[in-house]
C-alpha cells in the first residue's frame, strides 16, 4: 500500500497523516484505523449520499476544502462494519473499557490564525487516539509526529484534560458487536 504524501511512519510503525486543507476528519479516520482508507473524494461521496438533494451540502465546507461533520465520520465507520459511540462526559472515565475500544476520535475547539496573527475565532478539529503495540498515541494531524500518551492511565489523563476544557466531544470507535453488547462500558 502506498502512503499519502502527508503520511509519515513513526516508530514503532505508527501510521500518522499530517493536516492538509480542512481534512482533519479524513486524517482522523485514517489515523484511528492505522491505514489510508479514506480520501477527500471518498468523504465527498459520503456527503452526497447523506444529502443527495442538497445544493449546498450541510456535511462539509461550502468551499469544498473538507471540514466534514460527525455524520460523515459515522457513515465512514459504518461502511467498514464499525460504529462510533458518543461518550457521555458525565460518566467517570474509569467506566471506559479501553480494551474493547479500537480507538477514539475527539472533536476539539481549535484556534484560527492567519500566519502569526491569532484570530478570536474557534473552529472544530477532529483528532484520533489509538493504541499501537501497547502504547496509546495522540495522532492529531496538526502534530509533526504521533505523541505517546502511554498506557490506559495516560490516555485517561489526556481525555480528562480535553474534556475539562469544555466543548470537547469524544467518539469511541468500536466493532458492531462491541456496540451492540455495550461492553465498551464498565458498569460495576
Amino acid at each position: 500500500m502506498s502512503q499519502a504524501p502527508e503520511a509519515r511512519p513513526s516508530p514503532p510503525s505508527v501510521y500518522h497523516e499530517r493536516q492538509r486543507l480542512e481534512l482533519c476528519a479524513v486524517h482522523a479516520l485514517n489515523n484511528v484505523l492505522q491505514e489510508q482508507l479514506f480520501s477527500q473524494e471518498a468523504a465527498d461521496e459520503i456527503c452526497k449520499r447523506l444529502a443527495p438533494d442538497s445544493r449546498l451540502n450541510p456535511h462539509r465546507s461550502l468551499l469544498g476544502t473538507g471540514n466534514y461533520d460527525v455524520n460523515v465520520i459515522m457513515a465512514a465507520l459504518q461502511g467498514l462494519g464499525l460504529a462510533a459511540v458518543w461518550w457521555d462526559r458525565r460518566r467517570p472515565l474509569s467506566q471506559l473499557a479501553l480494551p474493547q475500544v479500537l480507538g477514539l476520535i475527539l472533536n476539539l475547539p481549535s484556534p484560527v490564525s492567519l500566519g502569526l496573527l491569532s484570530l478570536p475565532l474557534r473552529r472544530r478539529h477532529w483528532v484520533a487516539l489509538r493504541q499501537v503495540d501497547g502504547i496509546y498515541y495522540n495522532l492529531d494531524s496538526k502534530l509533526r509526529a504521533p505523541e505517546a500518551l502511554g498506557d490506559e492511565d495516560g490516555v485517561r489523563t489526556f481525555l480528562a484534560a480535553a474534556l475539562a476544557q469544555g466543548l470537547c466531544e469524544v467518539l469511541l470507535v468500536v466493532t458492531k458487536e462491541v456496540e451492540e453488547a455495550g461492553c465498551w462500558l464498565h458498569t460495576s
